[in-house]
């Protein structure tokens, strides 16, 4: 685990080291939307841990503004650094479990690719606005996960 701040000054990198970790969790990732361990099939629940970026309250303007302090942290403090790799590291680590599970094989650039995508929808949807729904984000998804996974295949 990394320490998000050591002193009274980084108070404003500690606050958004620890909201930023808290909505990273899968807990927090999961809170409304459909939950991954209660889909029927490894396939569905890779989607819904995909698609859950889009929904509240993940794919929100305030947290957005989380992030974005977060990720301009990363360039001054090591710490922030550290906590965003970690982050990342695990996100991509899950996804990889979940790709597995439904199709064996190495899925560290899938895992990759499908990271991007989800950050690129969501940050449509977060800053409002976006010329796609959530459903239509949801789909994209769905699409190139299919595609990547015949082409890992």
């Amino acid at each position: 685990t990394v320490r998000c701040a050591t002193s009274a000054t980084r108070s404003a990198g500690a606050s958004t080291c620890a909201t930023t970790r808290s909505a990273s969790r899968p807990a927090g990732r999961h809170s409304r939307g459909s939950s991954p361990a209660a889909a029927p099939t490894p396939r569905d629940r890779l989607l819904a841990y995909l698609t859950n970026s889009f929904v509240p309250p993940i794919a929100d303007p305030e947290l957005l503004a989380t992030w974005l302090a977060f990720w301009a942290l990363t360039k001054t403090d090591a710490q922030i650094a550290a906590l965003h790799g970690e982050i990342y590291r695990d996100y991509r680590a899950d996804l990889e479990s979940l790709l597995a599970a439904c199709q064996p094989g190495d899925h560290r650039l899938t895992a990759v690719a499908l990271t991007a995508l989800v950050d690129g929808l969501w940050l449509e949807l977060s800053l409002g606005d976006a010329p796609f729904s959530r459903e239509e984000a949801g789909m994209l998804v769905e699409k190139w996960l299919d595609a990547l996974l015949v082409q890992a295949g």
